[in-house]
């Protein structure tokens, strides 16, 4: 059983600490809690560690434009009604009454691509953990109900601003990339065979470029690195030289993962080949061509 300022997760997290701290404290003083922070931080990793330590039920929603207020709280199925009315058997509970009655949290991923009606649904549930669903009545949250939100920077694409509303009855947890270190950690830890440890630094080296080149309006996560030693360490290039297995894995990797700040301009062949410059250094301890000079 976990303690307070002490959580215990089920699977560590690498470098993510004071945020555990953090948010097992909001949840188990029953508060609800958003976390901030650009795609790949790790915050649905954050928000089930959590729950894993409180024991509490993780019903996860996805922020979506298109997202309604009876998919979020439920709706009645049309044949029961015929046949039996607006009974209780006939109603068919979204993720937020799901969550209310068994005390769970109800996780919900990118909250600020949701419609503001949707969102304003969470209002009462959060307030005072009740919700009226007509032809139902009252539902009231079991112990241990919570909302744990997400959202992305507001420079991110389709993401819009959450009410004022909302946002007071949040508290905020942020995060940030973690360090190289910690990166290197997740990398090795997350790609399967035995990939080296110039392969991994040479990979994060590469992905943290991205996040601090002009050319580049939005950088890639440690997922990207990930993806590049996964695919590194299978290509041919991997036998001789290091550095041309993980550029040639980043032309795979990354043109889904970055956001050119002028992509009519500027190729990503051309930029990542001078990031490669960059961290040549950090594979050159540990090339396979080095090691049979």
């Amino acid at each position: 059983m976990s303690t307070v300022g002490q959580p215990v997760a089920r699977e560590p997290l690498v470098g993510r600490n004071e945020e555990l701290v953090s948010v097992h404290a909001c949840l188990a003083g029953g508060r609800h809690v958003l976390l901030e922070g650009p795609v790949g931080v790790g915050k649905t990793a954050l928000a089930r560690a959590v729950c894993g330590a409180l024991a509490r039920g993780f019903v996860r929603v996805d922020g979506d434009g298109r997202y309604t207020e009876s998919k979020l709280v439920g709706q009645f199925d049309p044949p029961l009604v015929l046949e039996r009315g607006y009974l209780e058997e006939a109603f068919l509970p979204g993720p937020l009454v799901r969550a209310m009655r068994e005390g769970a949290v109800l996780f919900i991923n990118e909250l600020n691509r949701m419609p503001e009606g949707v969102q304003n649904v969470l209002l009462p549930a959060m307030d005072e953990g009740s919700l009226i669903l007509p032809m139902l009545g009252e539902v009231r949250a079991a112990p241990g109900f919570a909302v744990v939100a997400t959202q992305n920077p507001a420079e991110f694409v389709a993401t819009g601003a959450l009410s004022e509303a909302l946002l007071d009855r949040f508290e905020l947890v942020r995060l940030d990339h973690a360090s190289e270190e910690d990166e290197r950690c997740i990398v090795a830890a997350n790609v399967t065979g035995s990939p080296s440890a110039a392969l991994v630094a040479g990979a994060v080296a590469l992905v943290r470029a991205t996040r601090s080149d002009p050319r580049i309006r939005r950088g890639a996560s440690v997922r990207a690195a990930i993806a590049i030693a996964e695919i590194a360490q299978h290509l041919p290039e991997a036998a001789s030289s290091t550095r041309a297995a993980i550029l040639r894995a980043a032309l795979l990797a990354l043109p889904t993962r970055i956001e050119l700040a002028d992509p009519h301009g500027t190729s990503v062949a051309g930029v990542l080949a001078d990031l490669g410059e960059r961290v040549g250094q950090e594979v050159a301890v540990g090339e396979p061509s080095a090691k049979k000079r």
